[in-house]
């Protein structure tokens, strides 16, 4: 372990000593790259310096100790030795973690696609509720999150809305969010007061950068439209949204929210990057079936991922088999509570694996 740490410390010395030419400014793509990389590296010299330091204030501790004659000091210094080893404990756990292997994702922004499933009206309902309940999580973590595209059911529900999130983390908390999340409640629309199954399907996609992604706009064609829904002034009375078509691959994406059509343009550039990445991923993952099919599911009620039971006021996450009864704050965004134990999850689970090896 000590020789990656060296290793690290190595590389990030490079990275300061390019960071500092001027040139180094001069290449906007590079001058990004090497600061991600110096985002990541940074926090694993730092705890290691840090442990260094501990060590050598143990060894000044163990070394007075066994010095020491008077009772009262040496009770003083077996606390701050007790005070020391713990803390100590504690940086080096913190530092396996930050030497775990990354997502390579990790650090990006998230394009995330919510649509209806399997429940007509009320799974689309159902959709809208999620797309809020991402707003509000993105609220709380202070992320930005903008809503580019939304297909509306005219009931209040959405059959598909798309959210670009940004922010420090975002991927790696919403990464867990892919899936088919299954409702269970009285729709507005059932008069008789029976509960319903419904489901709606959540994509998240890392939002891929020029460098990630050579996209070709000769192999994409733009149609303007006159943006429709609600709005202010300008929204629906000029034509400024955007539909893209990627003809190698068919991919459509529509674009409304902003006033200006080069913007709306722009964000479907985006998004657009976004899926070609995910799919040469998905190429790249053959052997692993990671297909986006696998990713979300069909939106049937059977492929879940996590369950809202209004009547019983719970939540289900089936993959950490944990369930909460606080239906009223995951709804309000507070889904720390779901994610932290998966976040832990995996990292448990990659720490058994460096064990092994």
């Amino acid at each position: 372990m000590f020789e990656k740490l060296k290793e690290v410390r190595r590389r990030l010395e490079e990275i300061d000593r390019s960071l500092s030419h001027p040139e180094a400014c001069s290449d906007p793509s590079s001058l990004g790259r090497l600061m991600k990389e110096r985002s990541r590296l940074e926090p694993v010299v730092t705890a290691y310096s840090r442990i260094q330091k501990n060590r050598e204030t143990i060894q000044d501790l163990e070394e007075l100790l066994r010095e020491e004659t008077d009772l009262e000091m040496a009770s003083y210094l077996k606390e701050e030795l007790r005070a020391s080893r713990q803390e100590e404990e504690e940086l080096s756990g913190k530092l396996q973690l930050l030497l775990l292997p990354r997502d390579e994702n990790d650090g990006k922004n998230v394009v995330l696609e919510i649509r209806a499933g399997v429940g007509g009206d009320e799974a689309a309902l159902f959709a809208a509720d999620l797309c809020r309940m991402y707003l509000r999580y993105s609220e709380r973590k202070g992320w930005k999150a903008e809503v580019t595209s939304v297909n509306e059911n005219g009931l209040g529900g959405f059959k598909e809305c798309i959210l670009l999130v940004s922010g420090e983390d975002a991927w790696s908390h919403l990464k867990y969010e892919s899936g088919t999340h299954r409702v269970q409640r009285v729709p507005e629309t059932e008069s008789a007061g029976r509960i319903h199954t419904s489901a709606a399907t959540v994509a998240v996609m890392p939002e891929a950068d020029e460098i990630d992604v050579d996209l070709d706009l000769g192999e994409c064609r733009f149609d303007v439209f006159r943006a429709h829904g609600n709005g202010g002034q300008c929204v629906n009375t000029t034509d400024s949204a955007v539909r893209l078509v990627h003809i190698p691959t068919g991919i459509v994406i529509s674009c409304q929210d902003e006033k200006s059509q080069l913007k709306n343009k722009d964000k479907a550039i985006r998004i657009l990057r976004s899926k070609l990445y995910l799919l040469r991923q998905m190429e790249q993952q053959e052997s692993e079936a990671k297909t986006r099919r696998d990713q979300i599911g069909s939106g049937d009620r059977s492929e879940k991922i996590r369950t809202y039971n209004f009547p019983q006021g719970r939540v289900t996450d089936h993959r950490a088999h944990l369930t909460v009864y606080r239906i009223d704050q995951i709804m309000d965004g507070d889904l720390d509570q779901l994610v932290n134990p998966l976040i832990a999850a995996e990292q448990a689970e990659k720490l058994a694996k460096a064990a092994e090896a």
